[in-house]
């Protein structure tokens, strides 16, 4: 097993933390453990400070653990040190003398200062806001998540720029939630620092007077100054890291450092530093005197005008710059090539609409197609282009159109503040609207306000939302052009993400066999039709079984539909017995007999009178089952059904038809028209 050295070094230095709290030390090791406790709290306080946002250390929880275990590791060993032998090292010594000046009552005050402002302000403040922190990012991390997912859909980012956001906002809730759990060492180190010291105190003074014959003043005048030089060496690292944590919490994210952030907020107008002049020289005025103010006076307009000047030079240099930038505009040739990208699928609405696609003014249109996306991923199996969103104000201000590539394919109006209601065919009690069409299926409606809605819907009208309106109609015409929307590039990451767990599957199919624009070809076929393409798995097996003799994607289809007869089978036949429609076994022939086979693939050459037969009795048979509110579906031999598919799809696109082979067997059939001619 490879060990890093830095592991090495971090455990090593989490046992000697162990170790200093069993073993007695001298006092040369104490003075330098304490001087390494002071530098490493400087340290920490100053990575805090020119820190640019809090997750630049993200560490801090842990660290702040194992500086609080090593300063209170060496409290017991500077308390085993004065208890045993009087003597704690030169570093408490000094801290003790010199800090304190000697003397137990103001070293004592300077100690309880120090406590007081460490526990009660500084180290109080950051668990609060810690506390607060850690609350406001978990509450946040939805809405922050749906607002990635909401630029990414709209393309203001790519997948990579989501990915790292997402993973930004999941290691800010980790970090501030680390963080309200550190803060109570913060707190309680404060306290045993309190509770040492008055050990230490009472203990010496015990040890002293009983143990070491000493007068009690004089135990009192050296236990105590020795106590106070160790909490002192003690209080002041962590009054240092307790206000790294407490800087590090109040933090907000930046790409400036803080120094200059504060004096551009702090002295960003020269007139504040006037005025505060002003103040000072009327306040020397008073018993407090010239000689204190004036010079701060003095100081504070000499800053507002160089921040005067600061300004009037960058104001020139920006005019400057407008106008060099204007002339290079003039100047240089225009760049056309940003403006050759067609974007897949576009939305593009009146100004009308624009709250319901603008977050701030409660609009969810934004969700809403960043669920489109999913739905049809589940349903149908493919990666739906991004979506974008943009306003036209050539457009009526209640109008929308939905474009494919860049040419419109579908367009329609609301009635804002208004909702649809739909007869469901079964309703008598008629209410009052504005009359309409729903635009996605092309049913009649009618437009009603917010008070008739409960009414229509207690008499059973449907009613949905203007947003619901817009989302079902985009997502229809998203599944009417699913085919052409999928790319090379798409089937490509498709590919891709079988070969994860299939990769004999994939090697054996392509390039070997068919290429990608082959495969994307089959899959474009079977998405025309509303086939779902998410079992990849069983359609590249069935690509794989019958490529090596069959080049023609179009009979290729045939087989990838077949070996998905349990799905195609459960999605458009879901009654009981389901009722269709056959073909006279004489057309079927006719149609076989006049198929053409050609290097691009084959075709069906009909006499036009024969096919127009065809399709008026077809027409005839459909009337039949549509007059009786079933769906029409056409059953044939397999062979035919591309070919029949091809004849009638100008004329009826959204024509169901299977093959025998695509029938599940347990799904029973009852046949209740043939077309013949």
């Amino acid at each position: 097993m490879n060990v890093k050295s830095g592991d090495l070094i971090l455990a090593g230095f989490v046992i000697s933390i162990l170790f200093l709290i069993i073993i007695p030390i001298s006092d040369f090791l104490l003075s330098l453990f304490i001087i390494i406790n002071i530098a490493v709290a400087i340290i920490l306080l100053l990575n805090a400070l020119f820190a640019k946002e809090p997750l630049d250390m993200s560490l801090f929880p842990t660290i702040l653990l194992l500086t609080t275990l090593f300063r209170l590791a060496i409290n017991i060993s500077s308390t085993r040190l004065i208890l045993t032998h009087g003597d704690a090292g030169a570093v408490v010594d000094a801290f003790g003398q010199f800090v304190a000046g000697g003397n137990i009552v103001i070293g004592g005050v300077v100690f309880i200062i120090i406590v007081i402002v460490n526990f009660l302000v500084i180290t109080k403040g950051s668990e609060r806001v810690s506390e607060v922190s850690a609350r406001f990012t978990l509450d946040a991390m939805p809405g922050k998540q749906m607002a990635i997912d909401a630029d990414l859909n709209a393309g203001f980012i790519d997948e990579l720029t989501a990915r790292e956001r997402r993973e930004k906002i999941q290691r800010e809730a980790s970090f501030f939630g680390a963080m309200d759990g550190a803060s109570k060492f913060v707190k309680n180190d404060a306290v045993a620092g309190i509770l040492i010291t008055f050990i230490n105190i009472i203990g010496g003074i015990i040890i002293g007077t009983v143990m070491g014959g000493m007068e009690i003043m004089e135990a009192v005048q050296k236990y105590t100054l020795l106590t106070i030089g160790d909490g002192l060496v003690s209080q002041v690292p962590a009054l240092l890291i307790s206000t790294a944590t407490g800087i590090l919490v109040t933090k907000t994210t930046s790409e400036t450092e803080l120094s200059a952030m504060m004096f551009e907020q702090l002295a960003s107008a020269p007139y504040i530093l006037y005025i505060t002049a002003v103040v000072l020289l009327v306040l020397g005025l008073t018993p407090i005197g010239l000689s204190v103010t004036v010079p701060i006076a003095i100081f504070l307009v000499f800053i507002g005008r160089l921040i005067d000047k600061q300004i009037q030079l960058e104001d020139i240099e920006e005019a400057i710059d407008e106008e060099d930038v204007e002339a290079d505009e003039i100047r240089k040739p225009e760049n056309v090539i940003h403006l050759l990208n067609v974007d897949p699928i576009e939305l593009e609405f009146g100004y009308g609409v624009i709250p319901l696609a603008d977050v701030n003014q409660g609009g969810d249109l934004l969700d809403r197609v960043v669920m489109i996306r999913r739905q049809i991923a589940l349903e149908l199996g493919s990666v739906v282009p991004i979506i974008r969103l943009r306003d036209n104000i050539q457009l009526n201000p209640n109008e929308y159109v939905i474009k494919i590539k860049g040419v419109e394919v579908a367009k329609g109006e609301i009635l804002f503040d208004h909702y649809m209601a739909m007869n469901p065919g079964y309703v008598e009690d008629e209410i009052d609207g504005i009359e309409t069409q729903e635009p996605a299926f092309g049913l009649p409606a009618l437009w009603i306000t917010e008070s008739q809605r409960e009414t229509a819907e207690i008499k059973g009208y449907t009613v949905v939302d203007t947003p619901s309106i817009i989302a079902t109609h985009l997502t229809e015409v998203i599944k009417q052009h699913l085919h052409e929307l999928l790319s090379r590039q798409d089937v490509q990451v498709l590919i891709d993400n079988v070969k994860e767990t299939h990769p004999v599957l994939v090697e054996e199919l392509t390039p070997k066999l068919l290429s990608v624009g082959e495969i994307q070809k089959v899959l474009s076929n079977l998405l025309k039709e509303n086939v779902s393409i998410r079992d990849l798995v069983t359609i590249f097996e069935s690509l794989a079984d019958n490529a090596t003799t069959i080049r023609d994607v179009d009979v290729l289809t045939e087989y990838a539909r077949q070996s998905l007869a349990r799905s195609i089978s459960q999605s458009v036949l879901i009654g009981s017995p389901n009722q269709v429609i056959t073909l006279d076994p004489a057309i079927e022939q006719q149609i076989m007999d006049s198929v053409q086979q050609t290097e691009q693939g084959s075709y069906v050459a009909l006499d036009p009178q024969v096919t127009q037969h065809i399709l008026d009795s077809l027409q005839v048979e459909l009337n039949k089952l549509t007059s009786i509110g079933l769906q029409p579906i056409i059953l044939t031999s397999p062979i035919v059904r591309i070919y029949f598919r091809h004849l009638t799809e100008q004329y009826l696109p959204n024509l169901t038809i299977l093959s025998y082979n695509e029938i599940d067997p347990s799904i029973e059939i009852q046949s209740i028209g043939m077309v013949s001619i």
